[in-house]
């Protein structure tokens, strides 16, 4: 009610009682429902509010030793071009080739998974460091990421909860989280509904815009009915989608994958169409009708 009255969002409106507490100490009573508490307060959640700016939004990395991508050089650049608010990665960061459950495909060589972490590192850094002061970073976990985690916990159980074990001890300055919420309106997490069509059971099945990775196939799909429009976004992969880290297993097939990200453009708390940043050759990509060297 209170930001229908303001022409606020709901969440500039928290952000703003938020404030008023910490200048006064007067606690100011929110009385949530459930939904409210499932959105907000859920801890493998990360809210973000982003009333007018930007978020860039790239997945399925699959970082290895002395390989960087067009992609990749391109996010770099975006997050300097752009000051995002906040820069997602959203899912596979870490390949884990070498703990995956999948056995070995021959005798193909794979880096080990420490050149993986430094890898990652250097890649993340490089995202850090060209990225604002003060922009958020946020790192929702995939299902290679997780093999880090389920390796170490199926196979040496007594070391739980030491550092270094986990992931995300490995980059402090990325939050960790299975999806974030953008204005409780924009949900992105790295899967949810498979197959072709999977962004667009997404935004259906969900109710919200939702931004997936996984399927490496970065689109857009707007659906529309009495609630308004809402997308189902795919990330694409910020990996060479015919890079060694897939070849063995594809066979080398095509594959209807396209290397790029996503950028996500708020005005006034609202969400405007997604827009892709597409990979079109080595060295450039296109965004607005411009192509962008790197």
């Amino acid at each position: 009610a209170v930001a229908r009255e303001l022409k606020m969002h709901e969440r500039c409106v928290h952000q703003r009682r938020r404030a008023i507490e910490a200048r006064t100490g007067v606690k100011l009573e929110v009385r949530k429902t459930q939904r409210h508490y499932a959105l907000t307060d859920h801890p493998a959640i990360k809210n973000i509010s982003v009333d007018t700016g930007t978020v860039l939004i790239g997945s399925d990395a699959h970082y290895w030793k002395d390989m960087v991508s067009t992609a990749h050089k391109a996010f770099v650049r975006f997050c300097a071009d752009l000051k995002p608010a906040a820069v997602i990665l959203n899912g596979d960061v870490l390949d884990g080739a070498t703990i995956s459950r999948h056995p070995p495909i021959g005798w193909e060589g794979r880096p080990s998974l420490i050149q993986e972490l430094e890898a990652c590192k250097d890649r993340l850094e490089e995202i850090e460091k060209a990225a604002p002061k003060g922009a958020s970073f946020i790192w929702t976990l995939g299902n290679h990421d997780s093999r880090f985690e389920t390796k170490l916990a199926s196979t040496v159980p007594e070391y739980a909860k030491i550092h270094g074990f986990h992931l995300k001890d490995h980059f402090p300055r990325w939050m960790p989280a299975w999806a974030a919420w953008i204005n409780e309106d924009v949900v992105v997490k790295h899967r949810y509904k498979g197959g072709i069509h999977a962004p667009h059971n997404n935004t259906i099945n969900s109710g919200k815009t939702m931004v997936t990775g996984h399927l490496h196939s970065l689109k857009v799909s707007p659906f529309s009915d009495y609630n308004g429009t809402r997308f189902g976004v795919d990330t694409g992969t910020l990996a060479d989608p015919y890079g060694p880290q897939f070849s063995d297993y594809t066979e080398v097939n095509p594959v209807a994958w396209r290397s790029g990200f996503v950028v996500l453009t708020f005005k006034d708390g609202r969400l405007l169409w997604p827009e892709v940043v597409h990979v079109i050759e080595e060295g450039a990509v296109e965004f607005r009708g411009q192509i962008i060297k790197v």
